[in-house]
């Protein structure tokens, strides 16, 4: 890490728009694209020299450095997208409809996640207005998730020698669901170690992932802004001593833990996620640990603000200056 400069990579493609899909699921597909434009209000050109736009999607040789090459064929087929989107009206559609205007920008983010961790290792920090795709696992795709990014991103860096095998590597989970294909994909991968703090009363459910957490910590409907950051605070730090020094982190801020989100069920506030994004910045930053933050789930017409505020504070701390 030769400094600290954050950079914020960002495609208008990532948002999704078509015949109406933003209005069938609590999902906010353009959220990206709204985070991103609150930013612009708030900073004006001088954020487009911060900005990192993914020209072109995520490879086939990049997805099957996690995903099976079984898997990408049934994502061919435009039942299987709709079961894994959880819009079962999408099912009726043709497949090249649904590549054109769904998946291409998934894989523009996937990419973009690629290119985050590119930018972090060399430059302390990076934030991509997407991805945190957790719920996908090598062979199969869920809960609005069809690729994994943070762990293509992991393996695509391992496969250019940018990070060795037995490099540790950190993984906070603060999506308000657990992040169960990432435990998936690494569950006999000794140097990636997870942290992931969820309600443990909704979705996945998976009991299996459960016991691949390496700290593992689920919390009950409607815990509220003093429980949830005093546990945080309480084992984000000593968690990461453990790991040693890892040579990237990866911050899951899904911002559906956000007090008005329907599928959280959290009752965290605005400030309080704030708060939580900010103790996790510094934290990593403090100790020398390069990090990479996606956005992941949030499903509030209020969740681009929640994200465009964490990024506001990375700008004007580390920046513009």
């Amino acid at each position: 890490m030769k400094s600290l400069q954050p950079k914020i990579v960002y495609s208008p493609h990532y948002n999704i728009r078509f015949l109406g899909l933003e209005k069938l699921h609590p999902f906010d597909s353009c959220k990206y694209g709204h985070a991103w434009q609150q930013l612009l209000d708030w900073f004006g050109n001088q954020l487009e020299n911060l900005r990192i736009t993914p020209e072109s999607p995520v490879t086939v040789q990049e997805l099957l450095t996690v995903h099976t090459s079984d898997y990408l064929q049934q994502l061919k087929h435009s039942f299987y997208v709709a079961k894994a989107l959880e819009l079962s009206e999408l099912a009726i559609l043709p497949y090249f409809l649904l590549e054109k205007h769904i998946l291409k920008g998934m894989q523009l983010a996937t990419k973009g996640t690629i290119l985050a961790a590119e930018w972090a290792l060399n430059n302390g920090m990076a934030v991509n207005l997407s991805g945190g795709y957790h719920h996908a696992s090598g062979d199969k795709g869920e809960g609005f998730c069809l690729y994994c990014d943070i762990a293509i991103a992991i393996n695509v860096l391992r496969e250019s020698e940018v990070l060795q095998p037995e490099d540790p590597i950190l993984i906070i989970d603060l999506d308000a669901h657990q992040g169960n294909g990432l435990e998936r994909v690494f569950s006999l991968d000794k140097s990636v170690y997870i942290l992931d703090m969820y309600n443990q009363n909704t979705y996945p459910q998976d009991w299996w992932a459960t016991s691949l957490i390496d700290c593992n910590l689920p919390l009950r409907n409607r815990t509220e802004d003093k429980e949830y950051l005093a546990l945080l605070k309480k084992h984000l730090p000593p968690f990461i001593e453990q790991v040693g020094k890892p040579k990237i982190a990866f911050f899951n801020a899904g911002t559906d833990i956000y007090k008005d989100d329907p599928l959280g069920g959290l009752s965290i506030s605005k400030a309080g996620i704030l708060e939580r994004d900010k103790f996790v910045f510094h934290t990593l930053t403090e100790a020398g640990i390069p990090w990479v933050m996606v956005l992941s789930g949030g499903y509030t017409k209020e969740s681009y603000l929640l994200v465009a505020n964490s990024v506001a504070y990375i700008l004007e701390t580390w920046g513009l200056k």
